[in-house]
């Protein structure tokens, strides 16, 4: 048996570091590039923004029904990042460790999310997932919903 992986994805983003920080929990944006697809619709969009707090993020799909994403925030570090607990139950009863760095480079940032426990089978999928989500960030400000699978 191979043991889990580690995704590490890595993204130069032309925002300052609270306004990307923020993005993850913002109920209004965090839906708009949290786990969307361009084919789904976001039915449940609850974030308890706290350390010991939670995510849930659900989207219907017409492949696969409705997906819901949860989460457990382990820290919250404004706006240097944040880590939490990540799983999603239709598809596997364990969870995995998320953690976004944030470092601030004047009024831009790097971004650095790691991903840990994923299957390995899943590893290719896992980090183009990431790739799209955060390629999605910015332009949910502007209203844009799962901008980065276009």
């Amino acid at each position: 048996m191979q043991p889990d992986t580690r995704i590490v994805v890595t993204r130069a983003l032309p925002a300052p570091a609270e306004r990307v920080f923020d993005a993850f929990l913002d109920p209004a944006v965090a839906p708009l590039f949290l786990f969307a697809t361009v084919t789904g619709e976001t039915i449940v969009a609850a974030i308890d923004a706290r350390v010991g707090g939670g995510f849930t993020i659900t989207e219907r799909r017409p492949d696969t029904g409705d997906v819901r994403h949860v989460g457990r925030y382990l820290a919250i570090d404004r706006p240097g990042g944040l880590r939490f607990e990540f799983g999603v139950p239709q598809f596997s009863p364990g969870t995995t460790t998320v953690a976004i760095g944030i470092r601030p480079l004047g009024d831009h940032c790097e971004l650095t999310l790691t991903h840990d426990g994923v299957l390995p089978e899943f590893a290719e999928r896992t980090r183009d997932g990431w790739d799209r989500i955060l390629a999605g960030l910015l332009p949910a400000y502007d209203g844009m919903r799962a901008a980065g699978w276009r």
